[in-house]
């Protein structure tokens, strides 16, 4: 367990760099090439089916083309071939002419259901990075002028977009927040500092975890606006504040026991990594904890292809991002004055945590 509330900071880190995964093997086909050149077709049909709620209504039980087209209220030629891509994706099954959720469509893709994640994919990847992506040869430039958002704040100024975005962030957060409530040992831990906290999926969580923690989240004020309905629905409001602003530009307060920043990193530029980690190490007590959950490259950047997509995919929002691994990170953080630094994987293939310490 990762000890954290400088009460019990004394302790090491049982865990250190974990090993590279193996080298992806070069690919020497022209088919493999035309499986990722062809690789959005896919995804959009994913998406499409998410947006028709058809994972939903197959959940009521199997159904030949022309009674399903029917329920969804789509022509039943248009919806075949939908199905056939779907089919051949592995997402639904037929048997006999009838048509059922695969068992991980069944589990994740079903609205209602506790592990549905339908609308992270549905907002946050096909209406936001999937279009953005765009102006990825923008980016590669450095033509700031073509760029498909001038900065994540850019895009977060449109209420509209921002609750959608939002809504779609709080959906893709809620699972990594357990699991990173099962990694961390936050006894002793009073007081929380969640820096581009979204809408308090993390803080809200922890809370839940921790009665004696309290959290107070920076995030744009549109965001800020969407996280006080979530805080509120899970009855936190007198434990969870809100500090609406740019963190880069806001006052961080003081004295807290512990620091959360997760993707943050990865978003800004470079040259705003130094000024966030000094703010952190300023607002910790002594012995306090930094914790940095991002995509995290593997030690000798050969992947994975998970994590190294969402650094692409900030690209597309400014030219001045970095990717990193673990390896590059935790130099950084003893840099800017913490020690101790310690990795461990998060969401494996995407997400790892880095926890450092402010000497006390």
């Amino acid at each position: 367990m990762i000890a954290a509330g400088h009460a019990v900071m004394g302790g090491r880190l049982p865990f250190s760099h974990l090993p590279g995964e193996a080298m992806v093997e070069p690919i020497t086909d022209v088919r493999d090439i035309s499986k990722i050149a062809y690789g959005f077709f896919a995804s959009k049909a994913l998406f499409a089916a998410l947006h028709l709620e058809l994972f939903g209504h197959l959940a009521k039980g199997p159904a030949a083309l022309d009674a399903l087209a029917e329920r969804i209220g789509i022509a039943p030629n248009r919806l075949a071939t939908l199905l056939a891509n779907l089919t051949a994706m592995g997402l639904v099954t037929q048997n006999a002419g009838r048509f059922v959720n695969s068992p991980a469509a069944a589990r994740y893709l079903v609205p209602g259901q506790p592990a549905y994640f339908g609308d992270y994919y549905r907002f946050q990847i096909d209406r936001h990075l999937y279009p953005s992506m765009m102006a990825i040869d923008a980016g590669l430039r450095g033509d700031e002028a073509n760029l498909a958002h001038a900065s994540m704040s850019g895009m977060l100024e449109d209420p509209v977009e921002a609750e959608a975005f939002s809504r779609a962030q709080h959906a893709g957060s809620l699972g990594p927040a357990f699991l990173l409530a099962k990694l961390l040992d936050l006894t002793g831990a009073r007081s929380m500092l969640d820096v581009a906290g979204g809408t308090g999926a993390y803080s809200i969580v922890l809370a839940q975890q921790h009665p004696e923690l309290t959290s107070t989240i920076i995030d744009f004020p549109t965001v800020t606006a969407v996280a006080e309905r979530y805080i509120g629905e899970a009855g936190l409001g007198d434990r969870i504040a809100l500090l609406p602003g740019n963190a880069l530009e806001v006052d961080w307060p003081g004295d807290q026991d512990a620091i959360l920043m997760s993707y943050l990193i990865s978003a800004v530029g470079a040259g705003d990594i130094d000024e966030l980690l000094r703010c952190a190490r300023e607002a910790l007590k002594p012995g306090g904890t930094l914790i940095v959950h991002d995509f995290m490259l593997e030690d000798d950047r050969s992947g994975p292809s998970s994590a190294a997509g969402f650094f692409l995919g900030y690209l597309t929002w400014r030219v001045d991002p970095v990717s990193f691994s673990a390896a590059e990170l935790e130099p950084w953080l003893i840099k800017a004055g913490f020690e101790d630094p310690r990795t461990g994987v998060m969401i494996p293939e995407i997400t790892k945590y880095t926890v450092a310490r402010k000497p006390g």
